[in-house]
């Protein structure tokens, strides 16, 4: 796969991502569903407790991890994601617990797109964020 970043503005590079990526050369391709911060859990509600119930910090990073996860088991990287969506219940604390993400990244030197999405509630109302992911190689 071959990246080019297109960013008719510098403004979102301050945020770790590009405004749009042109990709050329593309094999098999990652939809990844919103993971949130949940772990399997045989005595709680539909067999998933959420974790850091409460705690944005915590909660991004569980969910970051579960993305990892899923692109292991895809053997893929993070180096393969081309594109993210964050929904959140409070914009406010997702923003001041950004530097999770920017440090999740960081490592690849690449800046997927990526939206930021305020929303009412998520499947359980104890989480905080859910992040979607779309990866190629």
């Amino acid at each position: 796969m071959r990246r080019e970043s297109v960013n008719p503005w510098d403004w979102g590079l301050t945020w770790s991502l590009d405004q749009a990526e042109l990709l050329t050369d593309v094999g098999r391709q990652l939809r990844c569903s919103g993971q949130a911060s949940l772990r399997p859990d045989p005595d709680s509600p539909g067999g998933l407790a959420v974790v850091a119930p409460g705690d944005m910090r915590g909660q991004l990073e569980v969910s970051l991890a579960n993305v990892d996860a899923i692109l292991w088991k895809a053997r893929m990287r993070r180096e393969n994601v081309v594109g993210l969506r964050f929904y959140t219940t409070d914009v406010d604390a997702f923003l001041e617990n950004y530097d999770v993400y920017t440090q999740w990244i960081a490592p690849t030197g690449i800046r997927p797109p990526q939206s930021l999405l305020g929303i009412q509630r998520l499947a359980r109302p104890e989480l905080l964020v859910s992040v979607e992911a779309d990866a190629v190689d």
